[in-house]
């Protein structure tokens, strides 16, 4: 939800085209409890407008004082976010989505598309790849910028047939010893009555098998929503990383409320109990690493939230290329012993 005046503020890589609009036209988009924010760095942009059409006015002094206060503000507003405020952070449309990832961070990538059974599926890409020049398959969920390819890739919502594409490039990267690299930002899996007869639940349980089978290294990156089974099936890798404000879990606040309380308007107190913070989900040992953000989240800076994604993969291969053939028996281990440390906690 946008408010008040929104001020240009380009978030695009250079020499990269991103689909949400060029480098000349970018404009941020503010949540509710931004908007106060909103109005500091509107009236900021204005005072600037004013000035550029009137070259005799001299308002910088005003605007500077302005951009303090809004940079004070932000600062305050990101420094203690609660569960509820995150879940809003991590499906701003703004965020660095999987096609932005994949643009900024490999080389030669080249698409493979469908399952060799039923269809291609736009919510799921995936593809061969060059990670500082290492052969890689990247796969990851794609929401879209915009309302067209946000319904071309059904909101990040994938039915069976991506999960089984997902199985294929890993058989791939098993076959030829390639490192795969998931990218997860998803609501969950798409629960329509085409997908449950295609074998949602069958094909969500063979990718997640398949992740704890493949003999090479798996490192999966919550970069927006981890929501329920749908990111489990390409996040039961042997490093899970998240960025500082996304969030995973089993099920979303709102559909949490709605079976709890039967009250959706209840998802604050659902996104407290629920611990699917970053931060929460480290102490309880089902992440492995915490990727910090920009001051404002990865929507006000995707170059850097894209770069510091990109150091911490680089990190969790080498330390994976250093284990071997041990890979599949420690992250089977890993897996089994994460009830206990949740218990623990």
């Amino acid at each position: 939800m946008a408010f008040g005046a929104a001020p240009t503020r380009c978030i695009c890589r250079p020499g990269v085209s991103y689909s949400r609009g060029s480098q000349a036209g970018c404009t941020m988009t503010y949540l509710e409890f931004e908007k106060p924010l909103a109005e500091i760095e509107g009236k900021a942009e204005e005072l600037r407008a004013l000035a550029r059409k009137n070259e005799a006015m001299d308002v910088e002094k005003e605007a500077v004082a302005l951009d303090k206060k809004a940079a004070d503000l932000l600062r305050e507003l990101y420094k203690s976010l609660d569960p509820w405020r995150k879940c809003q952070v991590a499906r701003h449309p703004d965020r660095p989505h999987c096609k932005d990832y994949i643009e900024a961070l490999f080389t030669e990538y080249t698409p493979l598309a469908g399952d060799r059974n039923f269809a291609d599926d736009p919510a799921v890409m995936g593809g061969l790849a060059r990670f500082n020049d290492t052969p890689v398959v990247v796969i990851g969920h794609e929401k879209g910028h915009d309302t067209k390819s946000r319904i071309e890739h059904n909101f990040g919502m994938a039915r069976p047939e991506g999960y089984r594409k997902a199985i294929r490039l890993m058989d791939l990267a098993d076959r030829f010893g390639l490192p795969v690299i998931t990218l997860i930002d998803t609501p969950g899996a798409y629960p329509g009555k085409g997908a449950e007869e295609r074998g949602q639940a069958e094909a969500i349980a063979r990718s997640t098998q398949k992740c704890l089978e493949i003999k090479v290294p798996l490192i999966s990156v919550v970069i927006g929503e981890g929501g329920s089974g749908g990111a489990v099936a390409f996040a039961t890798g042997d490093r899970v990383a998240m960025l500082e404000h996304s969030i995973y879990s089993v099920i979303s606040p709102e559909g949490c409320a709605s079976i709890l309380w039967k009250d959706a308007e209840k998802m604050r107190e659902a996104a407290e109990a629920l611990r699917l913070t970053a931060q929460d989900l480290l102490k309880l040992g089902v992440i492995d690493r915490i990727i910090a953000e920009p001051l404002g989240g990865a929507q006000r800076n995707a170059n850097a939230a894209m770069a510091a994604v990109g150091s911490e993969i680089a990190l969790l291969l080498d330390e994976l290329r250093e284990k071997g053939p041990d890979l599949v028996p420690e992250r089977r281990r890993k897996y089994l012993a994460m009830g206990a440390k949740g218990l623990a906690a």
